[in-house]
């Protein structure tokens, strides 16, 4: 069959494609030499690496906390599994940006940190919160803290994915719940669990830019110090949008390989990665001729 609308349907998107690019390439108020001089400038890099220590720290903090707070959930319990809801209820019911923004001034309402026992107990240690709760401690605190009530939902829907027969063979077998947990419904898990949490990470990423709010030296913030004093405004936007599609790519690439490894088992045969379409489009195998006796 000839699928005329599927040929109308793709040059009009080369004709589109072909605009943008041609539009981007040839306005010179893009001033794309000034794009190529800031990006790999020393201020811009250090930008780059505190960005993808903001989002490693995060998500580790973020994952740690959903999973204890998906056990919670599912808990008997119902003041374990209620104080796990409390949390969620609120990290998800306040912007990340405002949490961001509490932490930064925490000194307000807390002038000193201190550990000891409560309600009028000893003190063994205190600090004052200026000088615990910097601003690199109060974004990690702002993004991570909120991270881990999406991935408490990302993990227990994960959890309730698996079959109830799965837990109940593993109790059958002798397995306590927290082993059943780790060696029987988590692994099944993961399948469901990989998709979102690769979404989470590449959002973290851009998510990360919030700190600037807090005027901490994250990518956003560095190209912001720079063109507030060169007014390259639009280049050095330019040169923080770079580098973040650089590395929400490589994090696409690596949520797409995690969820085709996770993935075995659905199917007879697991789906050919880009690579190998590509290269089944340029080198198509040619079928050999069984030789006639």
């Amino acid at each position: 069959m000839r699928h005329v609308g599927r040929w109308i349907a793709a040059a009009i998107v080369l004709l589109l494609a072909a605009i943008v690019i041609h539009s981007v390439a040839t306005n010179p108020r893009f001033e794309w030499d000034i794009v190529g001089n800031y990006l790999f400038d020393a201020r811009v890099l250090r930008g780059v690496r505190v960005t993808l220590e903001l989002t490693v720290i995060s998500m580790a903090i973020g994952i740690t906390i959903g999973v204890v707070l998906a056990v919670m959930r599912l808990s008997p319990n119902p003041l374990v599994s209620g104080g796990a809801w409390v949390y969620i209820w609120f990290f998800r019911g306040t912007p990340v940006l405002v949490q961001i923004l509490f932490w930064g001034f925490v000194s307000a309402l807390y002038p000193k940190i201190s550990i000891g026992i409560p309600f009028g107990g000893p003190e063994f240690a205190g600090a004052d919160a200026n000088h615990v709760i910097k601003p690199f401690v109060a974004a990690i605190l702002g993004l991570g803290l909120n991270e881990g009530a999406y991935m408490a939902e990302i993990v227990r829907a994960g959890m309730l994915s698996v079959d109830e027969g799965q837990s109940e063979a593993a109790h059958s077998l002798g397995m306590t719940r927290m082993q059943t947990l780790r060696r029987i419904v988590l692994p099944q898990a993961m399948r469901v669990i990989i998709p979102p949490t690769g979404n989470e990470t590449i959002s973290m990423l851009k998510t990360s830019s919030l700190v600037s709010v807090i005027a901490y030296a994250e990518l956003l913030y560095s190209v912001q110090l720079i063109y507030s004093v060169n007014f390259k405004t639009i280049p050095l936007l330019l040169v923080a949008a770079i580098w973040y599609l650089f590395f929400t790519t490589i994090l696409s690439i690596g949520q797409y390989y995690l969820e085709r490894h996770y993935g075995r088992g659905l199917a007879r045969e697991l789906p050919p990665t880009p690579l190998q379409k590509l290269r089944a489009r340029l080198f198509p195998e040619r079928r050999q001729e069984e030789p006639l006796v």
